[in-house]
């Protein structure tokens, strides 16, 4: 097996579950077959996969009614064992199997495994109960290193756990893959979804921005401007930079999406 370098460049790619396949056609996957180009040239790749549209879904088929509390799922005993269901078994598996199909040697993880991501408590901006909703309070990514180091791709969920009483949290993939490229010390941050760039004004498609520093991006986000589906991106781009990472694209997706967001087709966040 090809041993990765470890002074290759590192790359994590939020894969938005509004922008992924899920048509059952993933292995041709467009951004799955970037990211073994990547890999083949040897750079060092994680990807942190949504599934927002999938949880909503599999709620409904099971009839219990998905909430939300300032933008955030609240998560019950009952949704939590869908979302960890959905997201671990049924999503994940499927970019694992899609991954292999294009010879990428593809682990599936959670942010449960090895603590990689440890939680406490969230409390929605309204101070409302969010149930088994996290933020993200320590990150431990030795389990990504050594998938790294042995030639892995690894494919992440995003759970974490608490250290209080290890029971499992829901929480946002946009910080959780912040998170993470900040730990990895990432060259790349790459969020792709199903927007080009974060828009001065929502309703004005030339109003995308193409740079911003991370303080910047703290200061929009605060902004009337900053409509709340872009939010957590943005936060996670900020945030993902301020503790580690070199640069965040904010993309959408296309045959080539990470090399035409390298090139600047993004909105860029920098420290």
């Amino acid at each position: 097996m090809h041993m990765s370098h470890k002074y290759a460049r590192t790359f994590v790619v939020k894969y938005g579950g509004a922008a992924m396949r899920t048509d059952g056609g993933a292995a041709e996957d467009p951004l799955l077959c970037e990211i073994a180009g990547l890999c083949a040239s040897g750079a060092r790749v994680v990807v942190v996969h949504g599934g927002g549209p999938e949880i909503d879904a599999a709620l409904a088929l099971r009839n219990i009614e998905t909430e939300r509390i300032d933008g955030m799922r609240v998560t019950d005993g009952a949704t939590l064992g869908v979302v960890e269901a959905t997201l671990c078994g049924t999503l994940n598996k499927r970019l694992v199997r899609a991954a292999l199909a294009l010879g990428l040697p593809a682990v599936g993880v959670s942010g449960e495994d090895g603590a990689m991501l440890a939680a406490r408590r969230a409390v929605g901006a309204s101070g409302r109960d969010l149930g088994y909703v996290g933020e993200i309070a320590e990150t431990d990514v030795r389990v990504v290193r050594n998938l790294l180091d042995g030639g892995f791709l690894p494919i992440v969920a995003p759970l974490a756990v608490s250290r209080e009483d290890w029971r499992p949290y829901n929480v946002n993939a946009d910080l959780a893959a912040a998170a993470i490229a900040a730990a990895l010390r990432a060259d790349a941050f790459i969020l792709a979804t199903n927007v080009s760039r974060v828009r001065r004004d929502p309703q004005d498609a030339s109003s995308g921005i193409d740079a911003l520093t991370a303080d910047e991006a703290l200061r929009f986000i605060a902004s009337d401007a900053c409509r709340s589906s872009m939010k957590p991106k943005l936060q996670a781009a900020a945030e993902g930079v301020a503790n580690g990472a070199a640069r965040a694209y904010i993309c959408s997706l296309k045959a080539n999406t990470i090399a035409a967001a390298l090139a600047g087709d993004a909105t860029i966040v920098r420290e």
